[in-house]
């Protein structure tokens, strides 16, 4: 398997509801919002989870973790009936709780079900298949190296699947600390939200410590945060402030902002929402770049870009790299529980509807 290519041409220019394209910076400054943006599939999936359980079931609705990493969605569930825990033994026996996009390791489930809570498994399915390789390596009884960041709730779930054949590796500077039983039955998996730049920094550097290292079956670093990191780097090179709507605990968001800067944005900076902007940020620029994570709704990247306009960036482009299509099926035991009651349609596999605007 290999990590996809470092070469990003800049696409042509769309409209995608945002503006229409121009050749030339126009008077007054402009505005390039890349796309995709926002809500991927597994976010989509995750808060229509949350949403959906008030509505069948009303609140409370007890939540593990956030269920994504961004406030403006955390706090907005919470005042429809949302409470947040960091574990399940805050739950009140018999209560129903969902687990976050970013999955749990089996000693949770264990608890909640010591507990007896009625649970609802948010996990984002592209989560899932990484739980599932460690799962198969350790059963193979190879080394797993896991890149990913030391202490993110994804990474705590899916170590949790082996701990005893799992080391995680956060950065190149790491990979020499790293120690195997047996060079030749070395294989690594990652955390799906990553910077695919550095991510394939860190595989090249552990395949020069183990030449025989084997890659997963497909790539772990999954498909929306590939795009959104693409789409950004086809607009950095022209702007002269990238702003990434975003959250700080939002690795996805974190991310944007170093690939914006490593792929030649003048300034970059990540704010939660509007009215986090600042005056001086966009002295002298003419060029504005906006995206947004993906756990963001696109209310937020809105507010963000009437802020931009109020104040003469009033030329609104969109320049689109890829179109997603994707999207996942809710939870089986929800989803039955939704058909019962009439809430969504009772046709055999129906699709589901997404939605980036749970939340306003």
């Amino acid at each position: 398997m290999s990590l996809p290519s470092p070469s990003f041409p800049r696409p042509p220019q769309d409209d995608g509801g945002a503006g229409s394209g121009q050749d030339q910076t126009p008077e007054g400054g402009r505005v390039l919002v890349a796309a995709p943006r926002g809500y991927c599939a597994g976010v989509d999936r995750a808060v229509d989870v949350v949403e959906k359980a008030l509505e069948l079931y009303g609140p409370p609705i007890y939540v593990r973790k956030e269920i994504v990493h961004n406030k403006y969605v955390v706090e907005t569930l919470s005042e429809r009936g949302a409470i947040f825990v960091q574990e399940v033994d805050e739950v009140p026996e018999g209560a129903r709780v969902v687990f976050s996009a970013h999955g749990v390791s089996p000693q949770v489930v264990a608890a909640a079900q010591e507990r007896h809570l009625a649970t609802i498994d948010a996990t984002c399915p592209l989560v899932t298949k990484v739980h599932r390789e460690a799962v198969r390596f350790a059963r193979e009884d190879y080394d797993i190296i896991l890149v990913g960041h030391q202490g993110h709730e994804e990474v705590e779930g899916t170590f949790g699947e082996a701990p005893d054949h799992i080391q995680v590796v956060g950065s190149p500077d790491e990979v020499d600390s790293v120690t195997v039983r047996d060079p030749s039955r070395v294989v690594w998996i990652s955390q799906t939200t990553l910077s695919v730049d550095e991510t394939r920094q860190t595989v090249d550097r552990l395949r020069e410590r183990f030449p025989e290292l084997t890659d997963p079956p497909s790539d772990d670093i999954c498909y929306a945060t590939q795009n959104r990191q693409v789409a950004v780097k086809s607009i950095a090179p022209d702007v002269d402030v990238m702003i990434v709507v975003g959250s700080a605990n939002s690795s996805n968001s974190v991310r944007l902002l170093e690939v914006a800067l490593d792929a030649g944005a003048g300034s970059a900076h990540r704010v939660d929402r509007a009215s986090e902007l600042r005056e001086e940020w966009f002295e002298g620029a003419q060029t504005v770049g906006v995206t947004s994570g993906a756990s963001v709704p696109e209310v937020l990247v809105r507010d963000v870009i009437a802020w931009l306009k109020e104040r003469g960036l009033t030329h609104v482009e969109q320049v689109r790299t890829e179109t997603e299509t994707t999207t996942f099926a809710l939870p089986r035991n929800l989803r039955m529980e939704l058909k019962k009651s009439g809430l969504i349609d009772a046709r055999p596999h129906a699709p589901r509807q997404s939605g980036a605007n749970h939340t306003h």
